[in-house]
């Protein structure tokens, strides 16, 4: 595998680097981010994926995520991908919720997104392949994300349990299947039979698989898309399922980066503690 350095920068003793590469799974060239730790100077480290949400690409959360110091600190890489693919010959839509920027992590199956939608894949097969054969990161994952991205971290990670060691999320859309965030990208993505979107659901996973450890979600109080992320579905699950973990609410929180960036070292050190075990 060709990677490109597009970028590289000295962060908290570490490096942050951007790379592109040609993606098999999403037939375009893609591009992402890592942060290395200064302890990958001295041998391979765990890696905390952070998936984005809406409109963003792999550098929203790279420069306002706030997880660069307090992975220097933990000694943990952290994977920032894109969240779709994207080019002239890539399909889109005018809506800022469909097409580019807006992958929703599935693999597509109906036309004209089939032939490069497919994030999933490239997330959990591709680019994770790619990590471990290219930079100085051990088999040791784990997974978290913002909105679309904690959809995505939370759906992922039920569906490879034995490929991540931990999960958190933030904000994430809980139960696309029953919200606009949701019904309308996964109709447009797979089709009409609803019985295929439900893999792609955090809660209809929960429900049939729960999850093997812990889980911790962080949610804003004053989140003003709350009516569509439904946290409430996902909590009322992990009561059902009496799955361990908390939902926290945090009081004054919108969604915004700000709302990451307070509670990043959090979950950079809930991961470290887990993959360390």
């Amino acid at each position: 595998m060709d990677l490109k350095v597009i970028s590289k920068n000295r962060s908290f003793g570490g490096e942050q680097t951007v790379y592109s590469h040609s993606s098999e799974s999403c037939d375009c060239e893609m591009t992402f981010a890592i942060y290395l730790p200064p302890q990958a100077k001295t041998g391979p480290v765990p890696v905390l994926w952070y998936l984005s949400g809406l409109t963003c690409t792999h550098e929203n959360a790279m420069t306002k995520g706030g997880f660069q110091e307090a992975a220097a600190d933990y000694g943990v890489a952290v994977v920032f991908p894109d969240t779709s693919p994207r080019g002239d010959n890539v399909a889109d839509d005018d809506a800022y919720d469909l097409g580019q920027g807006a992958g929703f992590y599935v693999n597509a199956t109906r036309d004209p997104w089939r032939s490069h939608f497919r994030m999933y894949d490239y997330i959990v097969d591709e680019l994770r392949d790619i990590v471990l054969k290219n930079l100085p990161i051990q088999d040791r994952h784990g997974i978290t994300g913002h909105s679309m991205g904690g959809h995505g971290a939370i759906t992922i990670a039920i569906r490879n349990a034995e490929k991540f060691g931990s999960l958190s999320a933030f904000a994430p859309i809980a139960h696309p299947t029953r919200s606009d965030w949701g019904r309308k990208q996964l109709s447009s993505y797979l089709g009409d039979d609803e019985n295929t979107w439900a893999e792609y659901d955090a809660t209809l996973l929960l429900e049939e698989h729960g999850w093997k450890g812990e889980l911790l979600i962080d949610q804003g109080a004053d989140d003003q898309f709350l009516d569509l992320l439904k946290p409430e579905a996902l909590a009322n699950m992990m009561a059902k399922r009496r799955q361990p973990g908390q939902i926290r609410i945090q009081e004054g929180y919108d969604h915004s980066y700000f709302f990451v960036n307070s509670f990043a070292r959090d979950h950079v050190e809930w991961h470290a503690e887990r993959l360390s075990q």
